[in-house]
């Protein structure tokens, strides 16, 4: 448990996540993130040069990602301080904000930054020497698409684990469809009253077009428009499953950013002086291959026991649900209702650019306990390679 790591109650921001192939697909997502860091910093009137190190988080390479992290903090206007490159699939923002954390509490410094972003449009197409091969050749790999469609471990696509989870747990189709339209209902209320809880910390993201014109990306983009009709209508994605398109998530593209200092540095940073926040545990866990979605359960257990509390105590659940039968099956273990949290929607509808996807749920989880009155906040998600991690908040107001 965690006694020294505290987060500035306002010292983070996500960008709207943007559609697969959509407006963010031809930007280099390191100098896109460190450009909005920048100009986030800038708006809080926060020097750059203040932090003493930058976990910097990603999954899919961009050129130039061997310097990603000491170039994206140059380019934020912090020239001088290290940093390193984390990356652990749906889990990097997790393991990144754990990792600050842990900075702090061993007193190896008192002001981290994370920053975090995926392009996972227009991903890289990479060649591999293959000396054995006939004549020579290459062998090839799609970055994104090959590495979806295969664990070369557990030789399954990420679907097949969400299937396995409900076809031992007795997940049904109905089930799905039920929950996916349930979040894209919670989604709304994010958008109610002009996008005012979004407006607690998302942050424009502003893309230089020409020498002489540059327009602003402020929403989400390529969340699909949702009817119970239209969910029971769509095929399942493999023959007789119990997912649609409709029930799991798509690739996107975005970034977000937290900052991770020591209590007293969180209170000057923080834009409310009467709100704290506190993390307090983290916890990861791996399943048996093949069942990824079950893995979220024993992460979650594990991270509240850390924190000394249980899931009655959580004020705000956030997770990363890929897939429907995530929550169905988080739900079902720990005795919860499955339609009770995730509250202003998820992953499931507005997309997983994967670096960052954790960061914004766990930011929309802070302001969420914030928004009613204090306590704990759990974020639990799943992560390629049949694993999870889950992180524990207490927000006091």
């Amino acid at each position: 448990m965690f006694t020294k790591a505290f987060i500035p109650y306002g010292g983070y921001f996500s960008s709207p996540f943007a559609r697969w192939q959509g407006s963010l697909a031809n930007e280099n997502g390191i100098k896109l993130a460190a450009a909005t860091a920048k100009r986030w910093l800038a708006e809080k009137e926060i020097d750059a040069g203040l932090f003493e190190y930058l976990f910097y988080g990603f999954t899919i390479p961009q050129n130039h990602g061997f310097y990603a992290s000491p170039w994206a903090a140059a380019m934020m206007g912090a020239e001088r301080i290290p940093g390193c490159i984390i990356s652990q699939a749906c889990s990097t923002s997790t393991t990144c904000v754990y990792q600050a954390a842990l900075g702090i509490e061993m007193g190896d410094y008192n002001k981290a930054f994370t920053l975090m972003s995926d392009r996972c449009s227009n991903g890289p197409h990479l060649a591999w020497p293959n000396p054995k091969g006939p004549g020579g050749e290459l062998e090839t790999e799609n970055w994104l698409m090959d590495n979806f469609g295969n664990d070369p471990w557990a030789k399954n696509a990420m679907i097949e684990t969400a299937e396995n989870v409900a076809k031992e747990a007795g997940i049904t189709r109905e089930e799905c469809d039920d929950l996916a339209m349930r979040r894209f209902e919670q989604y709304q209320d994010a958008l109610a009253d002009d996008r005012a809880f979004q407006k607690r910390y998302m942050f424009p993201v502003e893309l230089k077009i020409s020498k002489r014109k540059t327009i602003t990306f402020s929403e989400d983009e390529g969340v699909a428009p949702t009817t119970a009709e239209g969910l029971a209508g769509l095929r399942p994605v493999l023959p007789g499953g119990v997912h649609s398109f409709g029930s799991q998530t798509h690739p996107a593209d975005g970034n977000c950013g937290l900052i991770v200092t020591d209590q007293q540095t969180a209170k000057e940073l923080s834009s409310d002086s009467g709100v704290e926040v506190q993390i307090l545990s983290y916890a990861f866990y791996r399943e048996k291959k093949g069942y990824m979605a079950a893995a979220v359960v024993p992460a979650a257990e594990k991270a509240l026991q850390k924190a000394g509390i249980g899931i009655k105590d959580v004020k705000s659940l956030k997770t990363h649900n890929p897939f429907a039968v995530n929550d169905l099956y988080l739900a079902k273990e720990l005795g919860i209702d499955a339609h009770g949290f995730n509250n202003y929607g998820s992953s499931l509808v507005f997309g997983h650019p994967q670096g960052p996807t954790a960061g914004r749920c766990i930011i929309e989880m802070i302001e969420e306990v914030a928004q009613n009155g204090g306590g704990y906040g759990l974020f639990a998600g799943c992560a390629a390679g049949d694993t999870a991690a889950a992180l524990v908040v207490k927000v006091t107001c």
